[in-house]
């Protein structure tokens, strides 16, 4: 009789100046979803405002999507490092716990890596995250201006590079596209 064998989760890392780390963040969410397989998304920096996102995870039935947005908007918003930092370090908690579980597939933490620019999270604490996550669970890092340490653990690294963006002619974040 042979043992069933259990894939490696992989550690992702989306980041880089360009759009669309988010988005193919939730395109794994979603991807893996087709697959019965449960998955997490914490959102760290975004606030809560409506997003589409999150819209679209809210009347799925099959509760095979969570999203779960813990941030109090980027910090060119609040302007109070201190209470980001508490923010961001519940947030990190609670991903980290729900991780742990090993109830999810996929976990993505949405922007931790602006959280782990800002020193709001320690390198060492998502590290240690990645080395106590269940082994099968993947795992995906957003955010511009990933640490080294991230990219040096990670098994993917894409890095998103603008090269023209609308808001360069005035345009501002569209409902559907960017939120």
């Amino acid at each position: 009789m042979t043992e069933a064998v259990t894939e490696k989760g992989l550690v992702i890392v989306y980041t880089g100046d360009g759009k669309g780390k988010t988005t193919a963040a939730l395109g794994l969410l979603y991807r893996a979803s087709g697959y019965r397989m449960k998955g997490l998304m914490v959102q760290f920096m975004k606030g809560r405002m409506h997003s589409g996102e999150r819209e679209a995870a809210s009347t799925s039935s099959d509760g095979l999507i969570t999203i779960v947005p813990l941030g109090e908007g980027f910090t060119w918003e609040t302007k109070d490092a201190a209470r980001d930092r508490a923010v961001a370090q519940q947030a990190f908690e609670y991903a980290r716990k729900e991780a742990l579980t090993g109830g999810y597939d996929l976990v993505i933490l949405d922007e931790i890596n602006i959280a782990l620019r800002y020193n709001y999270i320690d390198v060492p604490q998502v590290l240690a995250l990645l080395d106590e996550r269940p082994e099968h669970q993947n795992i995906v890092l957003t955010g511009r201006n990933a640490p080294d340490a991230i990219l040096e653990r990670a098994d993917l690294v894409t890095e998103m590079k603008m090269i023209k963006h609308p808001f360069e002619k005035g345009i501002l974040a569209r409902k559907g596209v960017d939120f």
